[in-house]
């Protein structure tokens, strides 16, 4: 956009031109209180536009000058801190009884945070303490009986002795320890999503200070005393042509944004919803009408077919809906139930499902290039496939997106189908990983998964998955799967391919073959330099990950590592494949026989 001498001029000075009302100022209940400023607003002193919606008015106890927020069904309760970077408010009660006050947050803005453990209860009326270790709760007990709130996963649940004083009243659900032993709590809101703006130093506010969806970040407002003496040398130095200036610059400003406003302000509304979005349960008939009764057909597999959809503000969904009712139930739970919680920029993002009587449907974001498999795998790679240097991007951000699933997540996640197929490509080819179906998650602190059949694509299954000869199923199995991949990307060509001649050639032993003797590897390279250095790196690390026992190929961490490094710096792998003269080959790989060292573990439910 071009610069304006006379704008500049006018933001020299006027900062505070366009900084929001005064009506809106943040302001607090007492000097060292909690700030009331944009979601918040002070519900008897500013102007509902100063306010995201009546859920966040604040207001002033006059006695003890304490910020007070009221929940659903007129909970009050104070507020200690509120944090506008991270989206958090802490909340206390002086009464001690914030169990009885935030049972029910469905109805507000308010949600508990992750890191919260969440645990069910059973309220129970006790004529004398079930349990040394329990806490009466005051706000339920009177002169005669005691409350008491106890874990349901404990032993004194199914003790009628310790219980025989006790009533039952009634079922608590979802709700963290601190609500039952501690005066304070914290909750977090995830819209309006203002976090960006309080990051930048900026304040969050609705667009023209008038109520509606869209928001901005504007600058903080200076004071009045600064406003007062900025406004009396602007008018001795102006004088009568101040309001001339002030037309023309705000005509001149219109007229050079008035080409880009309308890209730009789509931006915005795509970023602010799609920050705000959750996995969001739609209805069969919502399904129908973001696809236009399923008239785009982007694909289909063996689980369902998929479609183009999309959402309000115009926002793009890849909608796959199931079929397979014999064989889907398990693939849709784990789909959503993974892939939900997962905030990664390369992990597709799952917006949505549709659990509508026998309608199954998951809602994606849409990638508008399709899956890694287009790319790699076609006729004319001249013409068509990805340079080495975008291979090697795209390498790097999956290893980086199966890296975050084994170690970045509340539980390690085991994706067990990592192919072509399952690496969508966003308008930039920054890839995703997709498809959890297959998925299992279990704890970091497990080392092995017990699994009575194999799953995943034949070509990418790891050895331990056919066979407990070569060792247990763990994280590794995936990093096996990636290795397969990585020499794919590297020779344009799937791993088991009958229209191939000589196919009977191991097509990674091809490879591994080529890395060894120092021929070109990707065929379409002409020239030697840096393509064929990162086609190199590309192979030794794929090498790395296919050895044939999960102990000697390296964990993802490890993998981003050598990605992220030079190719010269590279140790060439060990021959991963069985020598074919030997009898016992099947047992004999890097020299060396393997050694059982992980336990068994059962999958995580």
């Amino acid at each position: 956009m071009p610069t304006n001498p006379v704008f500049i001029f006018l933001v020299s000075f006027f900062p505070f031109f366009g900084a929001g009302n005064d009506e809106c100022l943040p302001t607090r209940c007492r000097k060292d209180g909690p700030k009331f400023q944009f979601p918040f607003r002070h519900k008897y002193l500013q102007p509902q536009h100063c306010g995201y919606s009546p859920a966040f008015d604040l207001y002033c106890d006059e006695e003890k000058k304490e910020t007070v927020l009221e929940l659903p069904f007129s909970a009050k309760v104070m507020v200690h801190e509120i944090d506008y970077v991270f989206q958090t408010v802490n909340i206390y009660d002086p009464e001690r009884c914030l169990l009885q006050k935030i049972l029910n947050l469905s109805a507000s803005p308010f949600q508990f945070p992750n890191y919260y453990s969440l645990v069910d209860y059973i309220l129970f009326n006790c004529s004398s303490p079930p349990s040394p270790f329990l806490d009466n709760i005051h706000c339920y007990s009177d002169s005669k009986y005691q409350a008491f709130a106890v874990p349901i996963d404990t032993s004194l649940i199914e003790d009628p002795y310790l219980l025989s004083s006790c009533t039952k009243l009634h079922k608590i659900s979802s709700v963290p320890r601190q609500m039952i032993y501690e005066q304070d709590l914290t909750l977090n809101w995830s819209k309006p999503a203002c976090g960006q703006c309080e990051s930048q130093g900026k304040l969050c506010s609705y667009k023209n200070y008038t109520r509606g969806h869209q928001l901005r970040c504007v600058d903080k407002p200076y004071t009045k005393q600064d406003r007062s003496n900025t406004a009396r040398l602007a008018g001795a130095t102006l004088g009568s042509c101040l309001s001339a200036l002030i037309l023309v610059a705000l005509y001149l400003l219109y007229s050079s944004i008035r080409a880009d406003k309308k890209n730009k302000e789509k931006i915005e509304i795509f970023l602010e919803d799609y920050r705000a979005l959750k996995p969001t349960r739609f209805s069969y008939t919502d399904v129908r009408k973001m696809t236009n009764e399923f008239s785009e057909k982007l694909g289909q597999g063996s689980y369902g077919i998929v479609y183009k959809g999309m959402l309000s503000n115009d926002i793009y969904v890849a909608v796959k809906v199931l079929h397979n009712f014999q064989g889907n139930g398990e693939e849709f739970i784990n789909e959503v139930a993974t892939i939900g919680k997962i905030h990664h920029v390369n992990v597709v993002r799952l917006v949505g499902f549709c659990a509508d009587g026998f309608k199954r449907a998951l809602i994606y974001e849409f990638l508008p290039n399709e899956s890694l498999e287009r790319f790699i795998f076609q006729e004319g790679r001249k013409k068509n496939s990805l340079d080495p240097t975008r291979l090697h991007d795209i390498a790097l951000g999956i290893a980086k997106g199966i890296e975050y699933l084994h170690e970045g997540c509340e539980k390690q996640i085991l994706h067990f189908d990592i192919k072509p197929h399952n690496i969508l490509l966003d308008h930039n080819f920054h890839p995703k990983i997709c498809d959890f179906g297959l998925a299992k998650l279990c704890s970091k602190e497990q080392s092995a998964v017990s699994m009575t059949a194999a799953r995943g694509t034949m070509g990418y299954i790891a050895p331990e998955m056919l066979s407990r000869t070569f060792g247990k199923v763990s994280y590794k199995s995936d990093v096996y799967s990636f290795g397969m991949l990585l020499l794919e990307m590297v020779g344009g060509r799937k791993n088991v391919d009958n229209s191939v001649n000589n196919s009977q050639v191991y097509f990674p032993q091809w490879i591994y073959n080529h890395l060894n003797q120092g021929d070109e590897i990707l065929m379409h390279i002409e020239e030697e330099g840096d393509e064929t250095k990162i086609a190199r790196k590309l192979t030794i690390v794929g090498i790395w990950c296919i050895q044939w026992y999960p102990a000697d190929r390296p964990s993802m961490k490890a993998v981003v590592q050598m990605l992220e490094r030079d190719g010269d710096n590279l140790t060439v792998p060990p021959n991963p494949f069985p020598v074919t003269n030997d009898t016992n080959s099947a047992t004999r790989v890097s020299g060396r026989r393997y050694q059982p060292e992980l336990e068994i573990i059962s999958e995580t439910k």
